[in-house]
């Protein structure tokens, strides 16, 4: 139907995965420091629990280093992670330092695992030629290691092998649906930008509406003054009585038409198509034409006592049940049964329409331009209009409108 409903809000990206990546994605950037300390504190953890079993001599190569020098080359190797925003950069620091070690004949290290990290970074961030370039001097990495090694077999280089290309893939992975999820982002935020704009228009094109509408009202109205006051002059010598009720009829009937105008203020009129009807618009007694002529089983109830209600009031009610019904007949599908309630509940009048069509069920018009039209004719005279299906099934629009008397 013709109304927009909050569940399709729920999920602006299209899923609830995507919105829940698309969040955390955007903590990160705003959280770049402490994201990039969260990703080295479990390997600097790693790196200081595996010194501390070797009495502050590891084993580096066929010789011993003090504790501080193993911590050291730990932290040359881990500091550089904690930058983020130049994987490239971290990548070819990390690999250097790897290669200084092994030239030095150092046996690798816990903190050698942050050329994986490195490499993660770059085939997940960067364009893929760079994350090539960085899987191949992993796996250059791999090899140089199993030099210095006193068996060195195909198995281990092979295993070694599978740790960085798993880890490369991973990283493209990554990088793919990152993009994927930008794209979506944009294509959301495109559509957003598309669906206002064309709530703007569609606003702006009801209002032209009701300014054209409202124009035919207060031109009647100004009609029936110009006759009664040639009709006055006429009877001013002949019939006293009968142009002083003439003049009373110009009052009022100048007392709605200038209290029409008021109402006319602010509404932007752009164009005028054809000439002026002079014929009064439809109001709440043509209520019983058009339900019975509204295409679907239909029938008009009336409680209270109703009122004099001014021309465009009556308009603003008659149009609202017209766009009502009118949605009643399009999406509330075969055997669709409506209800008009119309009740003068005290200082309010309150129109109601409801179906027991198919409700929430029924397909949904991605505008919802009846709505917007219903809300703008209701705002006019203080009121408001909801829309929302039935719990037990249906549609129900209920408007509300303070009632105002007639001039």
């Amino acid at each position: 139907m013709n109304f927009r409903l909050q569940a399709d809000q729920a999920c602006p990206n299209g899923s609830y995965g995507e919105g829940v990546f698309g969040r955390v994605r955007a903590w990160s950037k705003r959280h770049d420091r402490l994201v990039g300390v969260l990703r080295v504190g479990p390997l600097a953890l790693l790196c200081f629990l595996t010194a501390a079993p070797y009495g502050g001599t590891p084993p580096v190569g066929d010789q011993y280093v003090s504790l501080w020098t193993y911590m050291g080359l730990s932290l040359v190797l881990l500091a550089p992670l904690a930058l983020r925003t130049r994987p490239v950069a971290v990548f070819a620091a990390v690999a250097a330092t790897s290669f200084v070690q092994w030239l030095l004949h150092m046996t690798p290290v816990p903190a050698n695992m942050s050329v994986l990290i490195a490499l993660y970074a770059v085939a997940s961030q960067c364009a893929f030629r760079w994350a090539l370039a960085a899987c191949l001097v992993s796996e250059l990495g791999v090899f140089l290691v199993l030099v210095h090694w006193k068996t060195p077999t195909f198995g281990m280089f092979f295993s070694g092998s599978i740790l960085v290309v798993t880890v490369w893939l991973t990283g493209l992975y990554a990088n793919t649906r990152r993009r994927y999820l930008e794209s979506l982002e944009e294509r959301a935020e495109r559509a957003e930008r598309e669906r206002d704009q064309q709530a703007r228009m569609a606003a702006t094109a009801e209002r032209a509406r009701i300014a054209r509408e409202l124009h035919d009202v207060v031109a009647h109205n100004v009609s029936v003054m110009v006759v009664q006051a040639d009709g006055a002059g006429y009877a001013l010598d002949l019939n006293p009585e009968q142009a002083r009720e003439a003049v009373k009829n110009i009052s009022s009937t100048g007392r709605a038409a200038l209290a029409e105008m008021r109402r006319l203020v602010g509404v932007l009129r752009e164009s005028e198509d054809g000439a002026t009807d002079y014929t009064p618009q439809p109001g709440i007694r043509q209520l019983a034409d058009l339900v019975r002529g509204a295409g679907v089983p239909a029938r008009l109830e009336v409680h209270g006592v109703p009122q004099d209600l001014p021309e465009g009031q009556q308009l603003a009610v008659y149009r609202i049940v017209q766009e009502a019904l009118t949605n009643a007949l399009k999406h509330g599908g075969p055997g669709t049964h409506a209800l008009v309630e119309l009740r003068y509940d005290g200082p309010d009048l309150v129109v109601r329409v409801t179906d027991d069509g198919r409700g929430a069920s029924a397909p949904r018009s991605p505008d919802g331009h009846g709505l917007i039209g219903m809300r703008e004719r209701a705002s006019m005279y203080g009121g408001a209009v909801s829309a929302a299906p039935r719990a037990g099934g249906g549609f129900e629009v209920l408007a509300r409108l303070p009632l105002a008397r007639a001039a």
